[in-house]
């Protein structure tokens, strides 16, 4: 019975030095996560209003000015943007971005996808090594860049996929992140980076007439790459503040279940150690029978 009692009590003190570990966790990302939300919120309502200004410019200007950013053509060759995390343990974050990122790729690019012509441009350690083991096509320059997250280093993955396209090695790319609410809610978005999207024209609605300064041309060729690296940034942005929202709320339900197997183990422990005693007892008990008898 005692190696029954010992080996509870081990089992107690490990699931105790697991919920410290847990709870350590969660304090960590709860401070992580206030400073990326203060940024995700700032930053959200520039970032609409911008996208919102350039659907407006290339809907409006179609036609008018070349705008190799906004042409749409037949698609050969696609890209999938997915913003995961460099760290596990915040639950089903990442699997729930991979799992989004490949059913895009199946829904919107099968024909491309069986032909091997979809590429995934990872950002975060853990989309990186999925896609990479699992035989797609990686673009492998990116995927560090939460190792000190800067716009620098945003604007640089956002060129390359600017570039690409422009040149026509790419027809269209998509991006992949979880857009944060709270830290219990994370939404799994999909939405086309590029063409740049156009508003959808509502019959009888009359084209809004800008004045430019300086010229159309000039200020759309220099207005949709700023605007596009601002939309990959909040993406990024979006994505850092939900993975320290996931990985609180995950550590938070590892602490509970943590206090659940302690109760449940404390009453097996007190059993056994009741069933010890209790025998313990029966044997002093016996004896002294047998010694009277």
């Amino acid at each position: 019975m005692s190696g029954a009692l010992k080996e509870v009590r081990n089992r107690i003190k490990s699931v105790q030095s697991t919920q410290q570990i847990t709870k350590a966790m969660k304090m960590v990302s709860a401070a992580k996560l206030r400073r990326a939300q203060d940024a995700i919120t700032q930053m959200r309502p520039y970032a609409q209003k911008l996208q919102e200004v350039l659907s407006n410019i290339v809907s409006n200007s179609e036609g008018e000015v070349n705008m190799d950013l906004a042409a749409e053509r037949t698609v050969e060759k696609a890209m999938i943007i997915i913003v995961t995390s460099d760290r596990g343990l915040c639950g089903g974050y990442n699997s729930n971005l991979i799992k989004l990122a490949k059913q895009v790729a199946k829904d919107k690019y099968p024909n491309q996808l069986a032909k091997g012509n979809v590429q995934f441009l990872p950002i975060g350690k853990k989309g990186y090594e999925h896609f990479s083991k699992n035989g797609f096509t990686v673009v492998d320059k990116f995927w560090n860049i939460f190792t000190g997250l800067s716009f620098d280093k945003v604007q640089a993955a956002a060129k390359y996929a600017m570039d690409a396209f422009a040149n026509k090695e790419l027809d269209a790319v998509e991006l992949v992140y979880s857009e944060f609410k709270n830290a219990a809610t994370q939404v799994y978005s999909a939405e086309q980076f590029l063409p740049v999207r156009k508003v959808a024209k509502v019959p009888g609605q009359k084209n809004a007439d800008f004045i430019y300064e300086p010229s159309k041309e000039v200020l759309i060729a220099e207005l949709i790459p700023k605007i596009l690296n601002t939309q990959l940034f909040k993406g990024t942005l979006d994505g850092n503040a939900s993975e320290h929202g996931a990985r609180m709320t995950a550590m938070d339900k590892a602490s509970d279940n943590a206090n659940e197997l302690l109760k449940s183990l404390k009453i097996s422990y007190n059993r056994a150690r009741q069933a010890a005693i209790t025998t313990e007892l029966s044997e002093i008990v016996s004896g002294a029978a047998a010694l009277n008898g």
